[in-house]
């Protein structure tokens, strides 16, 4: 299936946050930092123009509460005697971080460094302001930049003025947009470091909304920035209820500096989370076995040289690694199994995974065989190139649910094409729209037979998803768009898949354009004219894909009529 968005150039508005970048970078630009060095100070400068806004917010109430002592008597003399407890506590830091604000001394206010009169060293006070903050919000220890003294003054009065035209009046969740904007944007500039810290947030939208982590425990074992902990929260806002109610975060992030952008990212959307510095193939500081609601994760592909004599005493049934280990040196099977071992037994996970672990053969195809006899394996999905600024290859996300036991996907593995889904962002770089999202994530929930959710996508996700499945929408499955696979091998071949004939219901819905791959180019030819094909090979059950080697989720989810071939795990 083909659905390719307009680009972002013809559709986007000249938003505040694009604006607040392209005036940034200009900045760096003219100041020989790189963006490296430039990256943290500005995010810094950022989270302290959301925190003097909820600070204000909550100062303001502390001034104008009436007391619990005169609440009985004149309206004049109540409201004139204003709480001795609440003026009482204006300075008292406990009675901002009970409501979860960062409280902050004048010094250490915005508006102060704003207004510091010229011939000031701006980076010193800068630095004597951060410590402070970290003085009384021990939260945040370690977590604020203070290295603004590789800025010349004149450089962080622009910045500081800049950053000024962020309204203090916007909603919390729109500074944490701008953040989240200037993270991805730091990331793309950046490169390939940038993809150690960010993963794009439309792939982290998808994965969430597939998840629905509506309540629980969530892990990210290699957090990075957040994004995973930070796009939960938002779909829990985004169905009417409070993150920090339902939520519980917890992450481990091998990276000190990131580890603070992390904690920095959750404090300036109204998050609190309990993220360590740690390697995780080593150490498990959160004792995460079985215990955890949610798992999500962009982990590092391919690493090599994992010393696995360190991993030993974490090998074995209701252990961290408990599948084994494979003989190969490489990881990927590594962070697989500790996603499915943090897992409790209704545990969900959903993560980034290289394409070469999804055929992967010797030790690695006999771990990937004990996963899928698990019956943990629910969806997969196949990426399209440039979606990551750190490589342009393809890759595959992975649905792991321990609950599917006992239920009609138990036997069943989905597998959606996604690789001609996307938006062009540039020449370089690609991503998914709200609606492209809410229709991928919906299609899992036909699948799963639970209640269509279009909260994200809206209108446009739903008529696209009543095009394809229908105005009652029910799942099936749809050529160049998804299939539902069975280890039975005595499973029947599903109705317009037949080993005869093709029904009609097996061909593309109108106006869907399908890539086919095929070696039969007479078939593939037949097929774009929608004639009816009699399939060649019936579709592979997941028994035999654990055999194959012909074709993968790398090259391509093939759902042609002619040679209906589904990749390997």
């Amino acid at each position: 299936m083909q659905w390719i968005a307009p680009s972002e150039k013809d559709s986007a508005t000249n938003t505040l946050e694009k604006r607040l970048w392209e005036a940034a970078d200009q900045i760096r630009a003219n100041s020989g930092l790189t963006s490296g060095q430039y990256s943290t100070p500005v995010l810094g400068l950022i989270f302290l123009r959301f925190a003097e806004a909820r600070f204000a917010k909550r100062r303001a109430q502390l001034e104008n509460r009436p007391s619990p002592a005169v609440a009985g008597e004149g309206r004049g003399e109540g409201v004139s005697r204003m709480s001795r407890r609440g003026a009482s506590r204006i300075d008292d830091p406990g009675a901002y971080h009970a409501e979860g604000v960062i409280y902050l001394t004048p010094s250490a206010r915005y508006d102060n460094l704003l207004n510091l009169p010229e011939g000031s060293n701006v980076g010193q006070k800068i630095n004597e302001a951060m410590a402070d903050i970290e003085k009384h919000n021990p939260q945040l220890a370690g977590v604020v930049p203070r290295t603004y003294q590789i800025f010349n003054s004149t450089l962080l009065k622009e910045l500081l003025k800049k950053v000024s035209e962020i309204p203090d009046s916007l909603e919390y969740d729109a500074f944490g947009r701008i953040y989240e904007y200037f993270l991805g944007e730091f990331a793309r500039t950046e490169g390939q470091k940038g993809g150690e810290f960010f993963t794009p947030s439309s792939i982290v939208r998808l994965i969430v909304q597939i998840l629905e982590p509506y309540h629980g425990r969530v892990l990210d074992p290699a957090c990075g920035s957040g994004g995973m902990f930070v796009q939960s929260a938002r779909f829990v806002h985004e169905h009417r209820k409070n993150p920090s109610a339902e939520l519980s975060l917890h992450g481990q992030e091998r990276v000190g500096a990131t580890v603070a952008l992390s904690r920095m990212n959750l404090a300036v959307h109204g998050l609190e989370g309990d993220i360590r510095e740690a390697n995780s193939y080593y150490e498990d500081l959160h004792k995460s076995t079985d215990s955890f609601d949610f798992v999500l994760a962009n982990p590092p592909f391919n690493v090599n040289a994992v010393d696995k004599d360190r991993l030993k005493d974490a090998v074995g049934k209701n252990r961290r690694y408990p599948f084994g280990l494979s003989r190969t040196d490489n990881a990927n099977y590594l962070w697989i199994q500790l996603f499915y071992s943090a897992l409790n037994d209704k545990g969900r996970a959903g993560f980034v995974m290289a394409n070469s672990a999804s055929d992967a053969r010797a030790s690695e195809q006999e771990l990937r065989k004990q996963i899928i006899e698990a019956r943990a394996v629910d969806v997969m999905v196949a990426v399209g190139p440039n979606m990551f600024y750190t490589v342009t290859l393809p890759c595959t996300l992975w649905f792991l649910d321990r609950g599917k036991r006992k239920t009609p996907r138990e036997d069943k593995v989905l597998f959606i094409d996604a690789r001609h889904i996307y938006r062009q962002i540039d020449r370089a770089h690609r991503d998914w729209t709200e609606a492209q999202i809410g229709f991928l994530a919906n299609v899992v929930l036909l699948y799963r037979d639970e209640e269509l959710d279009f909260t994200l996508g809206g209108d446009e996700a739903k008529a696209k998803t009543s095009d394809i499945f229908g105005k009652k929408p029910k799942y099936s499955d749809v050529p160049g768009l998804c299939r539902a696979a069975a280890p039975n091998n005595s499973r029947p071949t599903p109705s317009g898949w037949s080993s005869r004939s093709t029904s009609a219901s097996a061909r593309a819905p109108s106006g869907i354009k399908t890539k086919f791959t095929s070696s039969d180019n007479t078939t593939s030819r037949a097929l774009r004219s929608g004639a009816t094909i009699s399939p060649t090979v019936r579709p592979k059950p997941i028994a035999s894909m654990l055999e194959s080697t012909k074709t993968s989720m790398a090259t391509g989810v093939a759902f042609c009529r002619s040679s209906i071939r589904v990749a390997a795990l």
